[in-house]
This record gives structure tokens, sequence and C-alpha cells, in this order.
């Protein structure tokens, strides 16, 4: 989820799955769809994904469409929306496409399907006081993505002049091999790999 991501989208040449979420987001004045740059970065990595992936925060549909469009065609795809109505549209955005299932419900949801081998995290990874768990998500060497970071210009990386506590839960996690990755002046995401063992490096 990006603030006015939906509108980053005019103007640009679109695959026609991206280019129809984007109109559903646009249809039901959704602008909270993830932007151009991290939508780039789901397509590269969810083509390297073997058999499943999960998305949390499916909004219209736009992020999931990046991963559609980048992952091979065996490869299973979960997406859950908190909201009905954005969850319907979406599924039925979907309908035709037999390798995604669109559920309504709290993100928690993906741990019933786990474990994936990319999992796309939105808005930092935890809501309501949860935390997403990488142990039960992943396989070692699975990837996770966690969006809506603005890039960090110090270390610790700063929010509201406090560390960022919510980033470093990432970037420091003994589970993961994980660095930020910045996708514009404005947009950062964190990448990470699950290792072995804590403390190993994934090679």
């Amino acid at each position: 989820m990006a603030m006015n991501g939906t509108d980053a989208y005019r103007g640009l040449e679109l695959s026609p799955l991206v280019a129809r979420a984007v109109e559903l987001a646009e249809r039901h004045e959704f602008p909270f769809s993830c932007r151009p740059e991290q939508g780039r970065l789901l397509r590269v990595l969810a083509g390297a994904a073997l058999s499943s992936i999960a998305e949390t925060g499916t909004g219209c549909g736009v992020g999931l469409a990046w991963l559609v469009t980048g992952a091979p065609p065996q490869v299973d795809i979960i997406s859950v929306e908190r909201e009905p109505g954005r969850a319907k549209a979406a599924a039925e955005l979907f309908a035709d496409v037999p390798n995604v299932t669109v559920i309504c419900g709290d993100w928690t949801v993906i741990y019933d399907h786990a474990p994936y081998d990319l999992v796309v995290l939105d808005g930092g990874g935890g809501k309501d006081g949860a935390v997403a768990d990488p142990s039960r998500l992943l396989p070692p060497g699975g990837t996770l993505v966690v969006d809506d970071f603005t890039p960090a210009l110090t270390w610790p990386p700063l929010h509201e002049g406090e560390p960022d506590l919510a980033r470093l839960h990432w970037l420091e996690h003994p589970l993961l091999n994980a660095v930020e990755m910045r996708l514009a002046a404005d947009l950062a995401a964190v990448v990470a790999v699950r290792t072995l063992l804590p403390g190993t490096v994934t090679v």
C-alpha cells in the first residue's frame, strides 16, 4: 500500500492485467495501490517462485497483478484482503486466473497455507499488534518483502526522530538476511531471505 499509489500509474504503458487492476482501483476510488516501482520488484521476485506466493493487503489487486505477470503459471498465489467490498471486487478481477485465490479475512489467514516461496507483507508486516513470523511462513531460502518504507538516511533508521523499530525488526531478524532496497527517492522496501539457521548466511 502506498499513498497516492494508484495515481502513479497515469500515462504508463502497463500489461493488460495490471491495467485492469489500476482501473478497478480508480473505479473504487482506492488510492493506496502499490506503486509501479514496487510492482516491478514484485514481478521480478515472483519469477523465482517454484510453488506458492502469499500477499497480504490485496486492495484492488494492483500488486497481485504484478505478481501474476511475473510468476510461473504453476505457482499458486494467495492474496488476503480484510475489506469485503475490495476482496469481492479483486476476486472477480482474477476469476479467470486459475492459480490465484483472493481471500476475505485477516492477514493471518496466510498461515493456513504456509510455507511459501515468497511472502509480500503490506504496510510494515504487522497489523493489530501482531507481527508475521517468518519461521512459519517461509522455508529456508524463502523470500520476504515488506513494503511502504521511506529510504533510511541514517543508521539506525529513524521514524519521527526515534529508531524505526518496525524496520529494524526485519533488518535485524535472526532468521533473515535482509537488506533495504531503495526503489525511488521517497520509497523503499525490505527484502529478506530466510536463513538455514539463526546467524547463518544463505548463499
